[in-house]
């Protein structure tokens, strides 16, 4: 089955989670999303919004109708394919500092924000029902998340024109839980996003090198813990939450543009210009020692091992 395409095709994604469509998301150097249908071998609609090409393409981890999408023109924008236009444009300089609270926690303080409010006979006292305060509550403090940000049609020009990057978003990748986003840029720049409220985390990621005319595949352990990211002719793994370089791959010797991880074998494979595919796996000290002292494994030895 074939699907014209109106320009280079730069990204193709189908939904992990999909269980009543069967579509294929497609990015190309046109400005438009495009959904390619399997079972009718037709484009099913377009997506429209973005401003230049569409360089990463990625679907919700938790519903199969969320679509988001990377542009050339360093905007994130997030679709719902059941309605028309997009819902949410992300935002740099919207932020949040680091994970987003437990619920256990948050809970616990609205509870002690309540038991600090002002007593029945103050309420009384100001002329503040219970209706009217809880009301006041509620506009004082609106609800976070999908609801709140679904402003199409009607969004505001400023949040329209947000970008997530200084330049191209050439990757993007969720996490298995579904409440983060992470993006790369051809600004050099990996940025984790809280998918709920829309916000930069804020996580400094060490300095890295990226590639800036193709799309990036990136890599997160479904912990997650981990997030691997092709840096020229290397992989660099980052702690996702302290942004510290954990480990650096080497091995290709031309540029490196996608990588997976494989949570059952615990392994990571990569592919780069070099037209090589590598799998790099967890170290094994015991054979590792063995192997360097040459050393032959006593009786004792080999029962242990064959236990």
């Amino acid at each position: 089955m074939e699907f014209k395409m109106p320009g280079k095709v730069y990204t193709a994604a189908m939904s992990p989670i999909a269980t009543t469509h069967v579509l294929i998301a497609t990015g190309s150097a046109d400005v438009q999303v495009r959904l390619c249908d399997i079972a009718s071998g037709a484009f099913t609609h377009t997506l429209s919004g973005h401003r230049d090409g569409i360089m990463s393409l990625e679907w919700s981890a938790s519903s199969e109708w969320i679509l988001m999408s990377g542009g050339c023109d360093g905007a994130i924008r997030f679709w719902d394919i059941r309605r028309a236009g997009c819902f949410r444009v992300l935002d740099q300089s919207r932020s949040q500092l680091g994970k987003r609270p437990l619920v256990k926690s948050a809970l616990y303080k609205q509870d002690h924000t309540d038991s600090l409010g002002p007593s029945p006979s103050a309420r009384r006292r100001t002329g503040i029902s219970k209706k009217s305060s809880s009301a006041l509550r509620k506009i004082q403090n609106p609800t976070h998340g999908h609801m709140q940000q679904r402003l199409h049609p009607g969004l505001s020009s400023s949040q329209n024109r947000a970008t997530a990057h200084y330049g191209a978003v050439t990757g993007l990748r969720t996490t298995a839980d579904g409440m983060y986003l992470l993006s790369s840029g051809s600004d050099s720049r990996l940025r984790l996003w809280d998918i709920d409220s829309g916000c930069n985390t804020l996580v400094n990621f060490e300095a890295m090198r990226l590639q800036t005319g193709k799309p990036l595949q990136l890599a997160v352990t479904e912990d997650p813990s981990l997030v691997f990211v092709p840096c020229m002719a290397s992989i660099k793994a980052y702690n996702l939450w302290s942004g510290k370089t954990f480990q650096t791959f080497r091995g290709h010797y031309e540029l490196v543009s996608c990588c997976y991880y494989s949570e059952q074998d615990q392994e990571l494979y990569t592919g780069s210009n070099d037209r090589q595919i590598l799998v790099w796996s967890p170290s094994t000290p015991a054979f590792t020692k063995m192997e360097d002292d040459d050393k032959i494994l006593s009786a004792a030895d080999e029962d242990n091992w064959s236990d």
